[in-house]
């Protein structure tokens, strides 16, 4: 594993992104004749775009030191949006190749305004450069990556400050058309000295952002069938936070986990009623400085959700529900969750409601435990 100083050193450009024909931008079509057709589509934009999105962010900011070896002054906070109300924004030019990303959202403690711009902020897996630590490797599913940060200082000493931050999403054509999904994480370090016994400790503080969500071309209105059924099958992308050790061990350290798998949306629309059932993979922790990297959940553990509610296009812009149960599986080994609070907000897409795509959250129950799954989910009829 690579240390944080290679991440932040290697990410040390201006904010933003480099484009080409494997962007959003891609291509223009081919036409028999030898020409490209201008028809602007979700999968071969022509023309700047700017998009509302669908998801969840979340923040984690905390301090460790070499002696105490645990993380203290944790603050956490999450929130899952709502198709109306989503405070995530994605601008596509694909005259230049340009990403601009903006989350507001006060509930999750994350205001980020970025630009992905310089054709080096592109990156993938192998060799020299790749993405930060803690980004998980979905290449194999058409998923591309841009990272940018700063670095200042002599890293692992009093004084340096770091931030790298990686957008990733799946590109359109792959499984959809006209919606994809996508994930971004922010980790940001400054180290500095404090006073502990009448000497000096190095001091790390951390803040860690991450987000989920889901873009493209929505339905309107009218052209979402009133009649039929529809079974949507696509991808899957969470992050979470699960430390249920915090009983056991109060210094139990908190990572974050991404978890990524499949979808499958059951539409009833004469009902206006609808189910959703989930399905990932764990990833490893995005591990810090000075803790123990003691984790609970296995990479490879399974996740598994399922839950429903109703189509309501009228106030809600989509569709909404809660997601009714939750659990991993380690081997034999079942875990259900105790749900606190959850949600599903999602919204059809394409000219005649051809695909799916929306956030969800499950919020842990159980005392003394810090258990939040963040995420969005896409389909495809």
């Amino acid at each position: 594993m690579r240390t944080i100083l290679i991440l932040l050193g290697t990410s040390a450009l201006a904010a933003c992104s480099g484009g080409g024909p494997t962007t959003v931008g891609g291509n223009a079509v081919q036409t028999p004749g030898g020409g490209t057709t201008t028809t602007h589509t979700f999968v071969n934009p022509t023309d700047p775009k700017t998009y509302q999105a669908i998801g969840a962010s979340s923040s984690y900011s905390y301090s460790t030191d070499p002696v105490a070896q645990v993380q203290y002054g944790q603050l956490y906070a999450g929130n899952a949006n709502t198709v109306r109300d989503t405070g995530l924004q994605i601008t596509y030019n694909p005259r230049d190749g340009i990403f601009d990303m903006k989350i507001a959202d006060a509930k999750s403690n994350t205001n980020i305004d970025t630009r992905f711009q310089d054709p080096a902020h592109r990156t993938a897996f192998g060799g020299a450069l790749e993405p930060q630590p803690g980004a998980p490797d979905l290449t194999s599913k058409g998923v591309i990556y841009f990272e940018n940060g700063t670095a200042s200082g002599v890293f692992n000493t009093t004084g340096y400050s770091g931030m790298a931050q990686t957008f990733f999403y799946q590109k359109p054509g792959t499984t959809t058309k006209y919606v994809t999904y996508a994930g971004y994480m922010r980790n940001e370090l400054n180290q500095g000295e404090f006073t502990l016994n009448g000497g000096t400790v190095l001091r790390s503080n951390y803040t860690r952002k991450r987000a989920a969500f889901v873009y493209g071309e929505r339905t309107s209105n009218n052209a979402v069938p009133k009649t039929g059924t529809g079974t949507f099958t696509g991808q899957m992308l969470a992050s979470m936070v699960y430390n249920p050790l915090l009983d056991v061990d109060p210094s139990a350290p908190t990572y974050y986990q991404w978890i990524d798998g499949t979808s499958t949306t059951t539409v009833d629309f004469a009902a206006n009623s609808f189910t959703l059932a989930l399905a990932g993979s764990v990833h490893a922790p995005n591990f810090d400085l000075n803790t123990s990297q003691t984790f609970a959940m296995p990479v490879g553990a399974t996740f598994n959700a399922a839950g429903g509610g109703r189509i309501d296009l009228v106030n809600a812009g989509g569709f909404v529900g809660q997601l009714t149960s939750a659990y991993f599986l380690n081997g034999a080994n079942r875990t259900d969750l105790t749900i606190a609070g959850s949600s599903i907000d999602g919204s059809f897409f394409g000219p005649a409601a051809e695909e799916v795509g929306g956030g969800f959250r499950v919020v842990g129950g159980t005392p003394d435990q810090r258990i939040d799954i963040l995420g969005v989910f896409t389909g495809a009829r």
